[in-house]
């Protein structure tokens, strides 16, 4: 296995041959491209000042020729093709435009170009939310495990552990539920159109078309998120289905288990694609964004990984003391996860260790005689912005700031919120955030918040630079 924050191939990979084809290709490339072409494969070097004819031109036109001949992919093409755009980009100072801007500076769904700042300082506009203004929905009758937003942030799906209620749909202006999915029995998943166990991750394709949803039973559902229809059964895991994510502007779906694997699916096609394999605990919370890779917390294991698909390769990054239950990728460089030692870290993609580290996050409780940190049982990330929220049993939903270039973790906020946060997602627009709150943790019973309601909670997050309302709506 690979040590901390190297490259590790994913046992069952079946194209060995075509990886270490690429690899050699961008090995040939980067001695080409060394000052002087010292360090060329097959002899030493000739030197800075080398005549035009020497040797190497007859080294480098051999290369090229082998080159050729290995068999390169659509996919692998395709990267490459990027890589050279992107350097050609650098090398003549160009840069695509910045997002345009919204209200209070946030970027709804943009992604920064190659010279465009890696997140937006929004944590400076926004002011602490009241907590008289947090609107509760009720509905499900036992603790909510998961919901995502819409991405045009007007609808709100969720799920939970009851056996009736799996699957909702509410509209965020409103506050009514407009879609119920009921449950069944293990085993008559055919016959109806729900689950029939509990449902612990879904996703959100970001063209709002296809709806994920993952059960206990290791099943994925297919929705139709307008209709609330299910279009297809994705069997394939041997353990309860924990982690689901699309790829930013695709149908590519993917999914993690307490089987320890990462599967890759096409929506679309309602095909598999690949399976993932490296962790040595359950996966307990996976995420991705614009690239074809995906980060995803390992529990007990101790790591966060990141996977690179098309190469075939995981990093490994190693931090958090105790099991690494959430993670969400804040931008395409930047990820925050927390644990159940109570610590909450912020990550950058090309160190192996955290970057900045807030151990007992949201404090210390009194368990059986024993004093321990409150478990961290969800993390979100505005995208493209320094703002980020965390969620325990402690009463409360905490607000951070990303500081110095993603190097400091500084509380900014408590919002008062009464049980186990199983879930936070922030809407595009940074106008709300919405917590998942239940009475229980998603994942088992260890304790139970008798005072919690089962419920839905929508946190307005207000704008500094919005003009203020003397007679602002209930919830606005």
């Amino acid at each position: 296995s690979a040590g901390p924050g190297r490259r590790e191939e994913a046992a069952g990979g079946d194209r060995p041959a075509r990886r270490r084809g690429g690899v050699q290709r961008l090995r040939d490339r980067e001695v080409r491209a060394a000052p002087g072409g010292a360090g060329t494969r097959g002899g030493a070097g000739t030197g800075a000042h080398a005549c035009p004819r020497s040797p190497l031109l007859g080294r480098r036109r051999r290369e090229e020729a082998e080159e050729e001949e290995v068999e390169e992919t659509p996919q692998e093409k395709k990267l490459r093709l990027a890589k050279l755009y992107l350097e050609q980009l650098r090398q003549h100072g160009e840069s695509r435009p910045a997002p345009g801007p919204v209200p209070g500076g946030a970027a709804p769904g943009a992604e920064p170009g190659p010279h465009a700042p890696s997140h937006i300082p929004l944590s400076l506009q926004v002011q602490p939310p009241d907590p008289a203004s947090i609107r509760m929905l009720r509905g499900h009758q036992l603790p909510v495990t998961c919901l995502v937003i819409s991405p045009d942030d007007r609808f709100i799906f969720s799920a939970s552990k009851d056996g009736s209620l799996i699957k909702c749909k509410w509209e965020v202006e409103s506050g009514k539920r407009l879609c119920v999915v009921p449950g069944g029995k293990k085993g008559t998943e055919e016959q109806h159109m729900g689950h029939a166990s509990q449902v612990l991750c879904m996703a959100i394709s970001s063209d709002g078309k296809y709806l994920a949803t993952g059960d206990r039973n290791k099943l994925i559902m297919i929705w139709d998120a307008a209709a609330c229809k299910r279009l297809h059964i994705f069997p394939g895991h041997h353990d309860a289905v924990s982690g689901l994510s699309f790829r930013k502007g695709t149908h590519q779906l993917y999914s993690a288990s307490h089987d320890r694997c990462v599967k890759v699916w096409d929506v679309a096609e309602n095909a598999y694609v690949e399976s993932l394999f490296g962790h040595q605990d359950v996966i307990t919370g996976l995420d991705s964004l614009s690239r074809e890779c995906c980060v995803t917390a390992g529990g007990r294991d101790g790591t966060v990984r990141l996977w690179k698909i098309p190469e075939e390769s995981q990093l490994v990054f190693y931090g958090h003391q105790g099991s690494i239950d959430c993670i969400q990728l804040i931008n395409e460089e930047h990820m925050v996860s927390g644990a159940d030692d109570g610590s909450v870290a912020l990550w950058g993609l090309t160190k192996k260790k955290p970057l900045a580290l807030a151990r007992q996050a949201h404090g210390m409780q009194d368990a059986q005689g024993l004093q321990r940190p409150y478990w961290i049982s969800a993390v979100a990330a505005l995208r493209n912005s320094d703002l980020l929220a965390t969620g325990s049993h402690s009463n409360s939903v905490k607000l951070w700031k990303c500081g110095e270039g993603f190097r400091k973790l500084e509380p900014l906020w408590d919002i008062p919120l009464v049980g186990f946060v199983n879930s936070l997602k922030f809407s595009a627009a940074g106008d709300f955030l919405v917590a998942g709150v239940g009475q229980e943790h998603r994942l088992g019973r260890w304790w139970r918040v008798k005072e919690a309601k089962n419920s839905i909670c929508i946190i307005p997050l207000k704008q500094r630079a919005a003009a203020p309302s003397p007679e602002a709506p209930n919830g606005s």
